[in-house]
């Protein structure tokens, strides 16, 4: 019998917000633990919450950005849980009346378009951060409270290819977006993927089975194609798969029972009596939606129409918007895409990835990279001396000038130097100037490697191509 899976995703978004979604803490990574915090995100009593209302807007924009619908009217939930993370002993958030609803992303899936539909997207407060030690479990609060907002999608994905393609446009899009940074290490995206199997054919969806906090896509990837697996061979062993939270270990491969469904919690959602509802006008709407910025799609077109790139470099270019945002900087100082392109591509991308560096850390600056393609496009140095001095300064740092004098890279154009290589390789390699002069021209290849081999690369090898034809077409 064959199966086929089925997988929908939670992904939990933390907006860059200057304070928490309820409160006037300010939130900062790797500080100290509990300095931001106050009686409301302390759940203390009487602390009543205020609505952020950066986060109201951050979390609308993303919900145009995704298609979605924007709710004239939503309202606040509490949902009851106890656990260490959330002081209240419950969390505020949006069970039946979310700010977002629908939505659809299309991408590309190993060369297929697919579209994949959203139920909503809703706005809560996230979590404390728990780090469990041997024998104790540590709580810090700096975390509890902050401006969280959740993408629901439908169950409308089959594959870990598809969800992988899904989180990679998502989070493409909150970052472009300025809705999130998305850092993944740091806890700012992080998702719950639910994924099911039946027998092809079959309507009625399989047990459903939730893992939790995942905050890798490669983790993501590995635990759907071992949960799906997982599935099928229970059900061809003659078993039933039960609905339950699992868990994924990296170190395994493997997920793990956290709890079933006969334990599951009921979080006894009621309205939340501390906030009214919110409204959002159609003119607020049209106003948020006119201050939407450019899209990675849109830029995609605009470097392939508007400055000739080809579609491969346009889309690595813009896959992070960091990098994309670097490009952008640099063609304010230079005209010529191409080569910026290349060497983005190239060496910048080479260098970041041997040494764990983001592009923010590097030496070169986009003003830098100008001015070595500046060099090479006045044939003042080589490609090659392009790239060496292009090295040297994200090792070291240093001016493009500069380094192209102190290592010697400065090309070659005088005539009287090139004509004396010129002579020698000519009369050094008379078999290659035989087979030129019999009918073969790629033999001239040969004779300028041995110009540049005698000239240390410094040789312009446009001058040194036609000096090389005028004397043996002569």
């Amino acid at each position: 019998m064959k199966y086929e899976a089925t997988i929908g995703l939670e992904t939990h978004v933390m907006q860059k917000t200057n304070t928490k979604m309820f409160c006037s803490c300010k939130y900062e990574y790797g500080a100290e633990p509990n300095t931001h915090v106050c009686p409301t995100c302390l759940g203390y009593p009487g602390a009543l919450p205020v609505m952020n209302e950066k986060a109201i807007e951050l979390i609308c924009k993303a919900g145009l950005l995704l298609g979605c619908e924007i709710n004239p009217y939503s309202k606040w939930d509490r949902k009851n849980y106890f656990y260490p993370d959330m002081a209240k002993n419950y969390q505020i958030t949006q069970a039946d009346e979310p700010l977002c609803l629908g939505g659809e992303v299309t991408v590309e899936v190993e060369g297929e378009m697919k579209t994949f539909t959203l139920e909503r997207i809703h706005q809560e407060e996230n979590a404390a951060k728990n780090t469990h030690v041997a024998g104790a479990s540590l709580v810090d609060y700096n975390r509890a409270g902050t401006a969280l907002m959740e993408i629901v999608s439908d169950p409308c994905m089959s594959s870990a290819s598809d969800a992988l393609a899904y989180m990679t446009h998502v989070k493409q899009v909150m970052q472009y977006g300025g809705i999130s940074n998305c850092d993944q290490e740091k806890g700012q995206m992080r998702s719950d993927v639910n994924v099911s199997v039946k027998p092809v054919g079959q309507k009625e969806l399989g047990a459903k089975v939730e893992i939790k906090n995942m905050n890798s896509f490669a983790f993501i990837q590995d635990a759907i194609e071992y949960e799906i697996d997982r599935q099928i061979s229970v059900l061809e062993s003659g078993g039933t798969v039960v609905q339950e939270t699992r868990g994924y270990n990296p170190d395994r491969g493997e997920t793990f029972t956290q709890r079933t469904k006969e334990n599951a919690h009921d979080y006894r959602y009621f309205p939340e009596p501390d906030l009214m509802p919110v409204k959002v006008s159609k003119e607020q709407v049209e106003q948020w939606r006119s201050e939407l910025p450019e899209m990675p799609a849109q830029r995609r077109v605009r470097y392939v129409e508007q400055l000739g790139l080809p579609e491969y470099d346009a889309g690595v270019l813009t896959a992070s918007m960091d990098v994309s945002d670097w490009f952008e900087e640099t063609m304010k100082h230079t005209k010529n895409a191409k080569a910026v392109s290349n060497f983005i591509m190239g060496e910048m991308l080479r260098l970041l990835s041997e040494q764990g560096l983001s592009i923010a850390d590097s030496k070169v600056t986009p003003q830098k990279l100008a001015e070595i393609i500046a060099l090479i496009d006045a044939k003042a140095i080589s490609t090659g001396g392009g790239k060496q001095i292009f090295e040297t300064i994200f090792n070291e740092g240093g001016d493009p000038a500069a380094i192209m004098e102190a290592k010697g890279l400065a090309q070659v154009s005088d005539d009287s130097a090139l004509e004396g290589w010129a002579d020698e390789a000519i009369a050094n390699n008379p078999k290659p100037v035989e087979e030129y002069k019999a009918g073969n021209p790629a033999s001239i290849n040969f004779l300028m490697g041995q110009v540049m081999k005698a000239s240390r690369g410094k040789a312009n090898p446009g001058a040194v191509m036609q000096m090389l034809k005028q004397k043996l077409d002569a």
